[in-house]
């Protein structure tokens, strides 16, 4: 076989390796329950803050572990925690997406990300007119 037969064969195993390691680490929107079933997995969870339990941020005492109660699209709700400091404004976003796993069936969903849809400005200009 010539050299550069291999060379292309490699390149192309290469290739393959790379799309299929992207493929199994990128993780999917979901619902807490379908979660809670393919534990380790990691999913993009959209939901809303419950603001009845509480928030649990003690920068002092560990600036990088953060706590609340995330209710899904679905109504399902789990504790999320959060091993970063808290998200500026996250208090007044309308939407939150944590991407993360759950790594026990009883445990708590752990985020490595959130994201937050926060209100526009333009709303309260809009009610004013």
């Amino acid at each position: 076989m010539k050299t550069i037969n291999i060379i292309i064969l490699v390149v192309i195993a290469a290739a393959i390796a790379i799309f299929a390691g992207a493929y199994t680490e990128s993780s999917t929107y979901a619902d807490f329950k379908k979660a809670k079933e393919d534990l380790g997995q990691e999913f993009h969870i959209v939901g809303r803050l419950n603001k009845l339990k509480p928030m649990v941020y003690e920068p002092l005492k560990n600036a990088n572990r953060f706590e609340f109660y995330l209710i899904d699209s679905l109504g399902y709700e789990a504790k999320v925690i959060y091993s970063e400091p808290k998200p500026t404004d996250f208090d007044r976003s309308d939407k939150v997406v944590v991407i993360g796993k759950f790594e026990h069936k009883e445990g708590d969903f752990i985020a490595t990300k959130i994201l937050l849809k926060c209100p526009s400005k333009y709303e309260a200009e809009n009610k004013t007119k």
